[in-house]
């Protein structure tokens, strides 16, 4: 790595790198980091081994990646230059890729990705709908770039925005550029990143600091760990760029605890970024110095709330701070600190390198840009996506994550993460912008998106996230500490059938109350899964209290499972593995369950491939 002193060394070693490229070179782009649970290491590996074994080295690159974002087809892998994607590869598929695909040109057809549509195989990464419905913007880098290479982010346009920010714009025409874009905060509160900036720049003090919150705590969320794993660089970028445009010297990443790649592949961009001159004293000989550390996330979710981050950073517990002064003006050891999520920051090169008018072309007016939401649960086609703001819920659910698994029907969408609200049907034509979602009893948050089919229970659904939130809590305000308490208790009685008349309302009561008297936004946005589940499935309480009945068959003590004569085909798997012995019936006959002996333990209801096992 060369030491880089001035923007035109940097262009010079961007187009060096440029050329030392063979283009007769494939590349092979392995996932390393969300595919390594189903076994990337060792695809790529293999596939290491065997380029050394038939001396193909000169042929073949194996680059190491970030995530792809198709995750529920992984490991994924893609072959450049003609971007053939191959879909649960195995290690033991490594020699056929190499003799098939790489050496004479041939497909192999059973690693292709099926149309679901029609059958048919898919062989170019371009032409699966997951990726041709989305709009790749701030991590276009992520799965193309080895994330522990800084001449390969460099390569790819790196560092532009930051020498052109050092060396042609003054610090408040960065900061009027970025208020320009419309960027507001990816982390959840979506207040605007440029007026948070200025605020920031002209409050009073000589030290100030620029803060990334990578403690993504959120359920099913790993948008800021994908970024933090896949493209770390660009966090980077966007931190000294802000840092030069507010006036702060020194930088802090704040990353969850339970994020080891993230750490390893931001210590180790730091250290290269360092090693280059990018980061440290007198940055492209301008006379701008910079520093980044990072600070690993104390394991409480509620250290993502800005001033309870801040705590934590001091050395200090975890817990929030009152907000009548604002952590722009006192923050970080009482001295004015700009707080914005990893995302936001990511964002940041892209405006400057594109300018504020073309950002601003995609979203829509007052939700600019595109944002990176995690799409899990019920959805066939689970992973990262990355869309325009102003895309409607089923164009997500339905063109990128291929609708409903098992076809079953589509009941509510969570949005938000915990504190997030919960989205009915009727509402599938909704566009996800920050107004919109927050009109509808939701919020953007940092962008987790869990989709819930017929077989979820609305009431269940709300007491899960009480009861994460009551475990989150820091207990430090009595409305947030006692109210989630208390829903909790109500939730579950209502669960366990000991529901009364009443407790929906009294939970609404609660629900107001803490909205309006919490010290942070934790207490104060966690009713929101409960309003929004009384607000648009208000029948489901009413039958769980009154009928005590539970028609998605979660709540144990509310309905009982029954065998559907016209499905079963007496398999008899049923029988053979009741624990009770409550399923009775011969082998290719109707089979019947005993309500007296079934403990609803749900193993017939999982097993039986006919679906012939109901609830009522």
């Amino acid at each position: 790595m060369k030491k880089i002193s001035s923007a035109s060394q940097l262009e010079g070693f961007r187009k060096a790198i440029l050329q030392e490229r063979d283009p007769a070179k494939q590349i092979v782009r392995i996932c390393n980091t969300g595919c390594r649970g189903s076994g990337s290491i060792k695809v790529a590996d293999a596939f290491e081994q065997q380029i050394g074994a038939e001396n193909l080295q000169d042929r073949v690159v194996i680059k190491k990646t970030g995530c792809h974002g198709f995750c529920e087809i992984g490991p994924v892998l893609v072959i450049e230059p003609d971007n053939i994607l191959y879909q649960r590869v195995k290690a033991e598929d490594a020699s056929e890729i190499l003799s098939e695909t790489i050496l004479q040109g041939n497909l192999v057809e059973r690693l292709l990705y099926k149309d679901p549509d029609n059958g048919e195989n898919v062989s170019h990464e371009a032409e699966i709908p997951f990726y041709q419905n989305q709009r790749k913007m701030v991590s276009h880098r992520a799965g193309r770039i080895d994330p522990v290479d800084i001449d390969d982010y460099i390569g790819e346009g790196g560092y532009a925005a930051l020498s052109k920010s050092l060396t042609t714009m003054t610090p408040e025409e960065i900061i009027d550029t970025v208020e320009a874009s419309g960027l507001r905060g990816r982390g959840g509160g979506g207040f605007s990143a440029g007026r948070k900036w200025r605020s920031c720049r002209e409050a009073e003090g000589i030290v100030k600091y620029v803060i990334a919150n990578g403690d993504e705590g959120d359920p099913g969320a790993f948008m800021d760990r994908s970024l933090m794993e896949g493209d770390p660089h660009s966090i980077l970028e966007g931190m000294i760029i802000g840092g030069y445009a507010i006036g702060a010297n020194e930088g802090f990443i704040y990353v969850r605890d339970e994020y080891p790649i993230a750490v390893e592949h931001l210590s180790i961009a730091i250290e290269q970024a360092e090693t280059c001159g990018l980061l440290g004293k007198n940055i492209l000989g301008t006379g701008f110095d910079f520093t980044i550390e990072i600070n690993r996330g104390a394991g409480a979710f509620v250290c993502g709330e800005s001033t309870a981050l801040m705590n934590s950073l001091e050395g200090k517990v975890g817990e929030p701070r009152a907000k009548y002064i604002h952590t722009v003006e006192s923050g970080l050891w009482e001295r004015p600190s700009n707080l914005n999520n990893v995302e936001t920051w990511a964002n940041v090169p892209l405006i400057i390198n594109q300018g504020a008018e073309r950002y601003a072309e995609t979203g829509t007016q007052g939700s600019e840009g595109t944002k990176i939401f995690s799409l899990v649960g019920k959805v066939r086609n689970t992973g990262l996506v990355e869309v325009p703001m102003g895309i409607t819920l089923r164009e997500i659910i339905y063109n990128i994550g291929g609708g409903i698994r098992k076809d079953k029907r589509f009941k509510a969408v969570q949005t938000g993460g915990p504190s997030g609200g919960c989205i009915p049907a009727s509402k599938l034509d909704l566009p996800v912008d920050y107004g919109s979602l927050k009109e509808v009893g939701s919020m953007m948050g940092s962008g987790g998106l869990i989709v819930m089919d017929e077989n979820s229970c609305m009431v269940d659904v709300a007491k899960y996230f009480i009861g994460f939130l009551l475990y989150e809590s820091c207990g430090k305000c009595v409305p947030c500490r006692e109210g989630l308490k208390q829903m909790h208790e109500i939730l579950s009685n209502i669960c366990q059938g000991h529901g009364e008349e009443g407790d929906v309302e009294l939970l609404e009561e609660i629900s107001d109350f803490m909205i309006e008297a919490s010290l942070c936004a934790l207490g104060g946005s966690a009713p929101n899964p409960v309003l929004s589940t009384i607000r648009y499935f208000r029948d489901e309480y009413k039958t769980h209290i009154f009928d005590k009945k539970c028609r998605a068959g979660v709540c144990r003590n509310l309905f009982e499972y029954f065998i559907d004569k016209d499905l079963c085909d007496g398999c008899t798997l049923c029988r053979k593995k009741c624990p009770e012995e409550a399923v009775s019936g011969e082998k290719k006959e109707v089979h019947v369950i005993d309500p007296e002996k079934c403990i609803n333990c749900g193993i017939c209801f999982s097993l039986c491939k006919r679906e012939a096992v109901r609830v009522r």
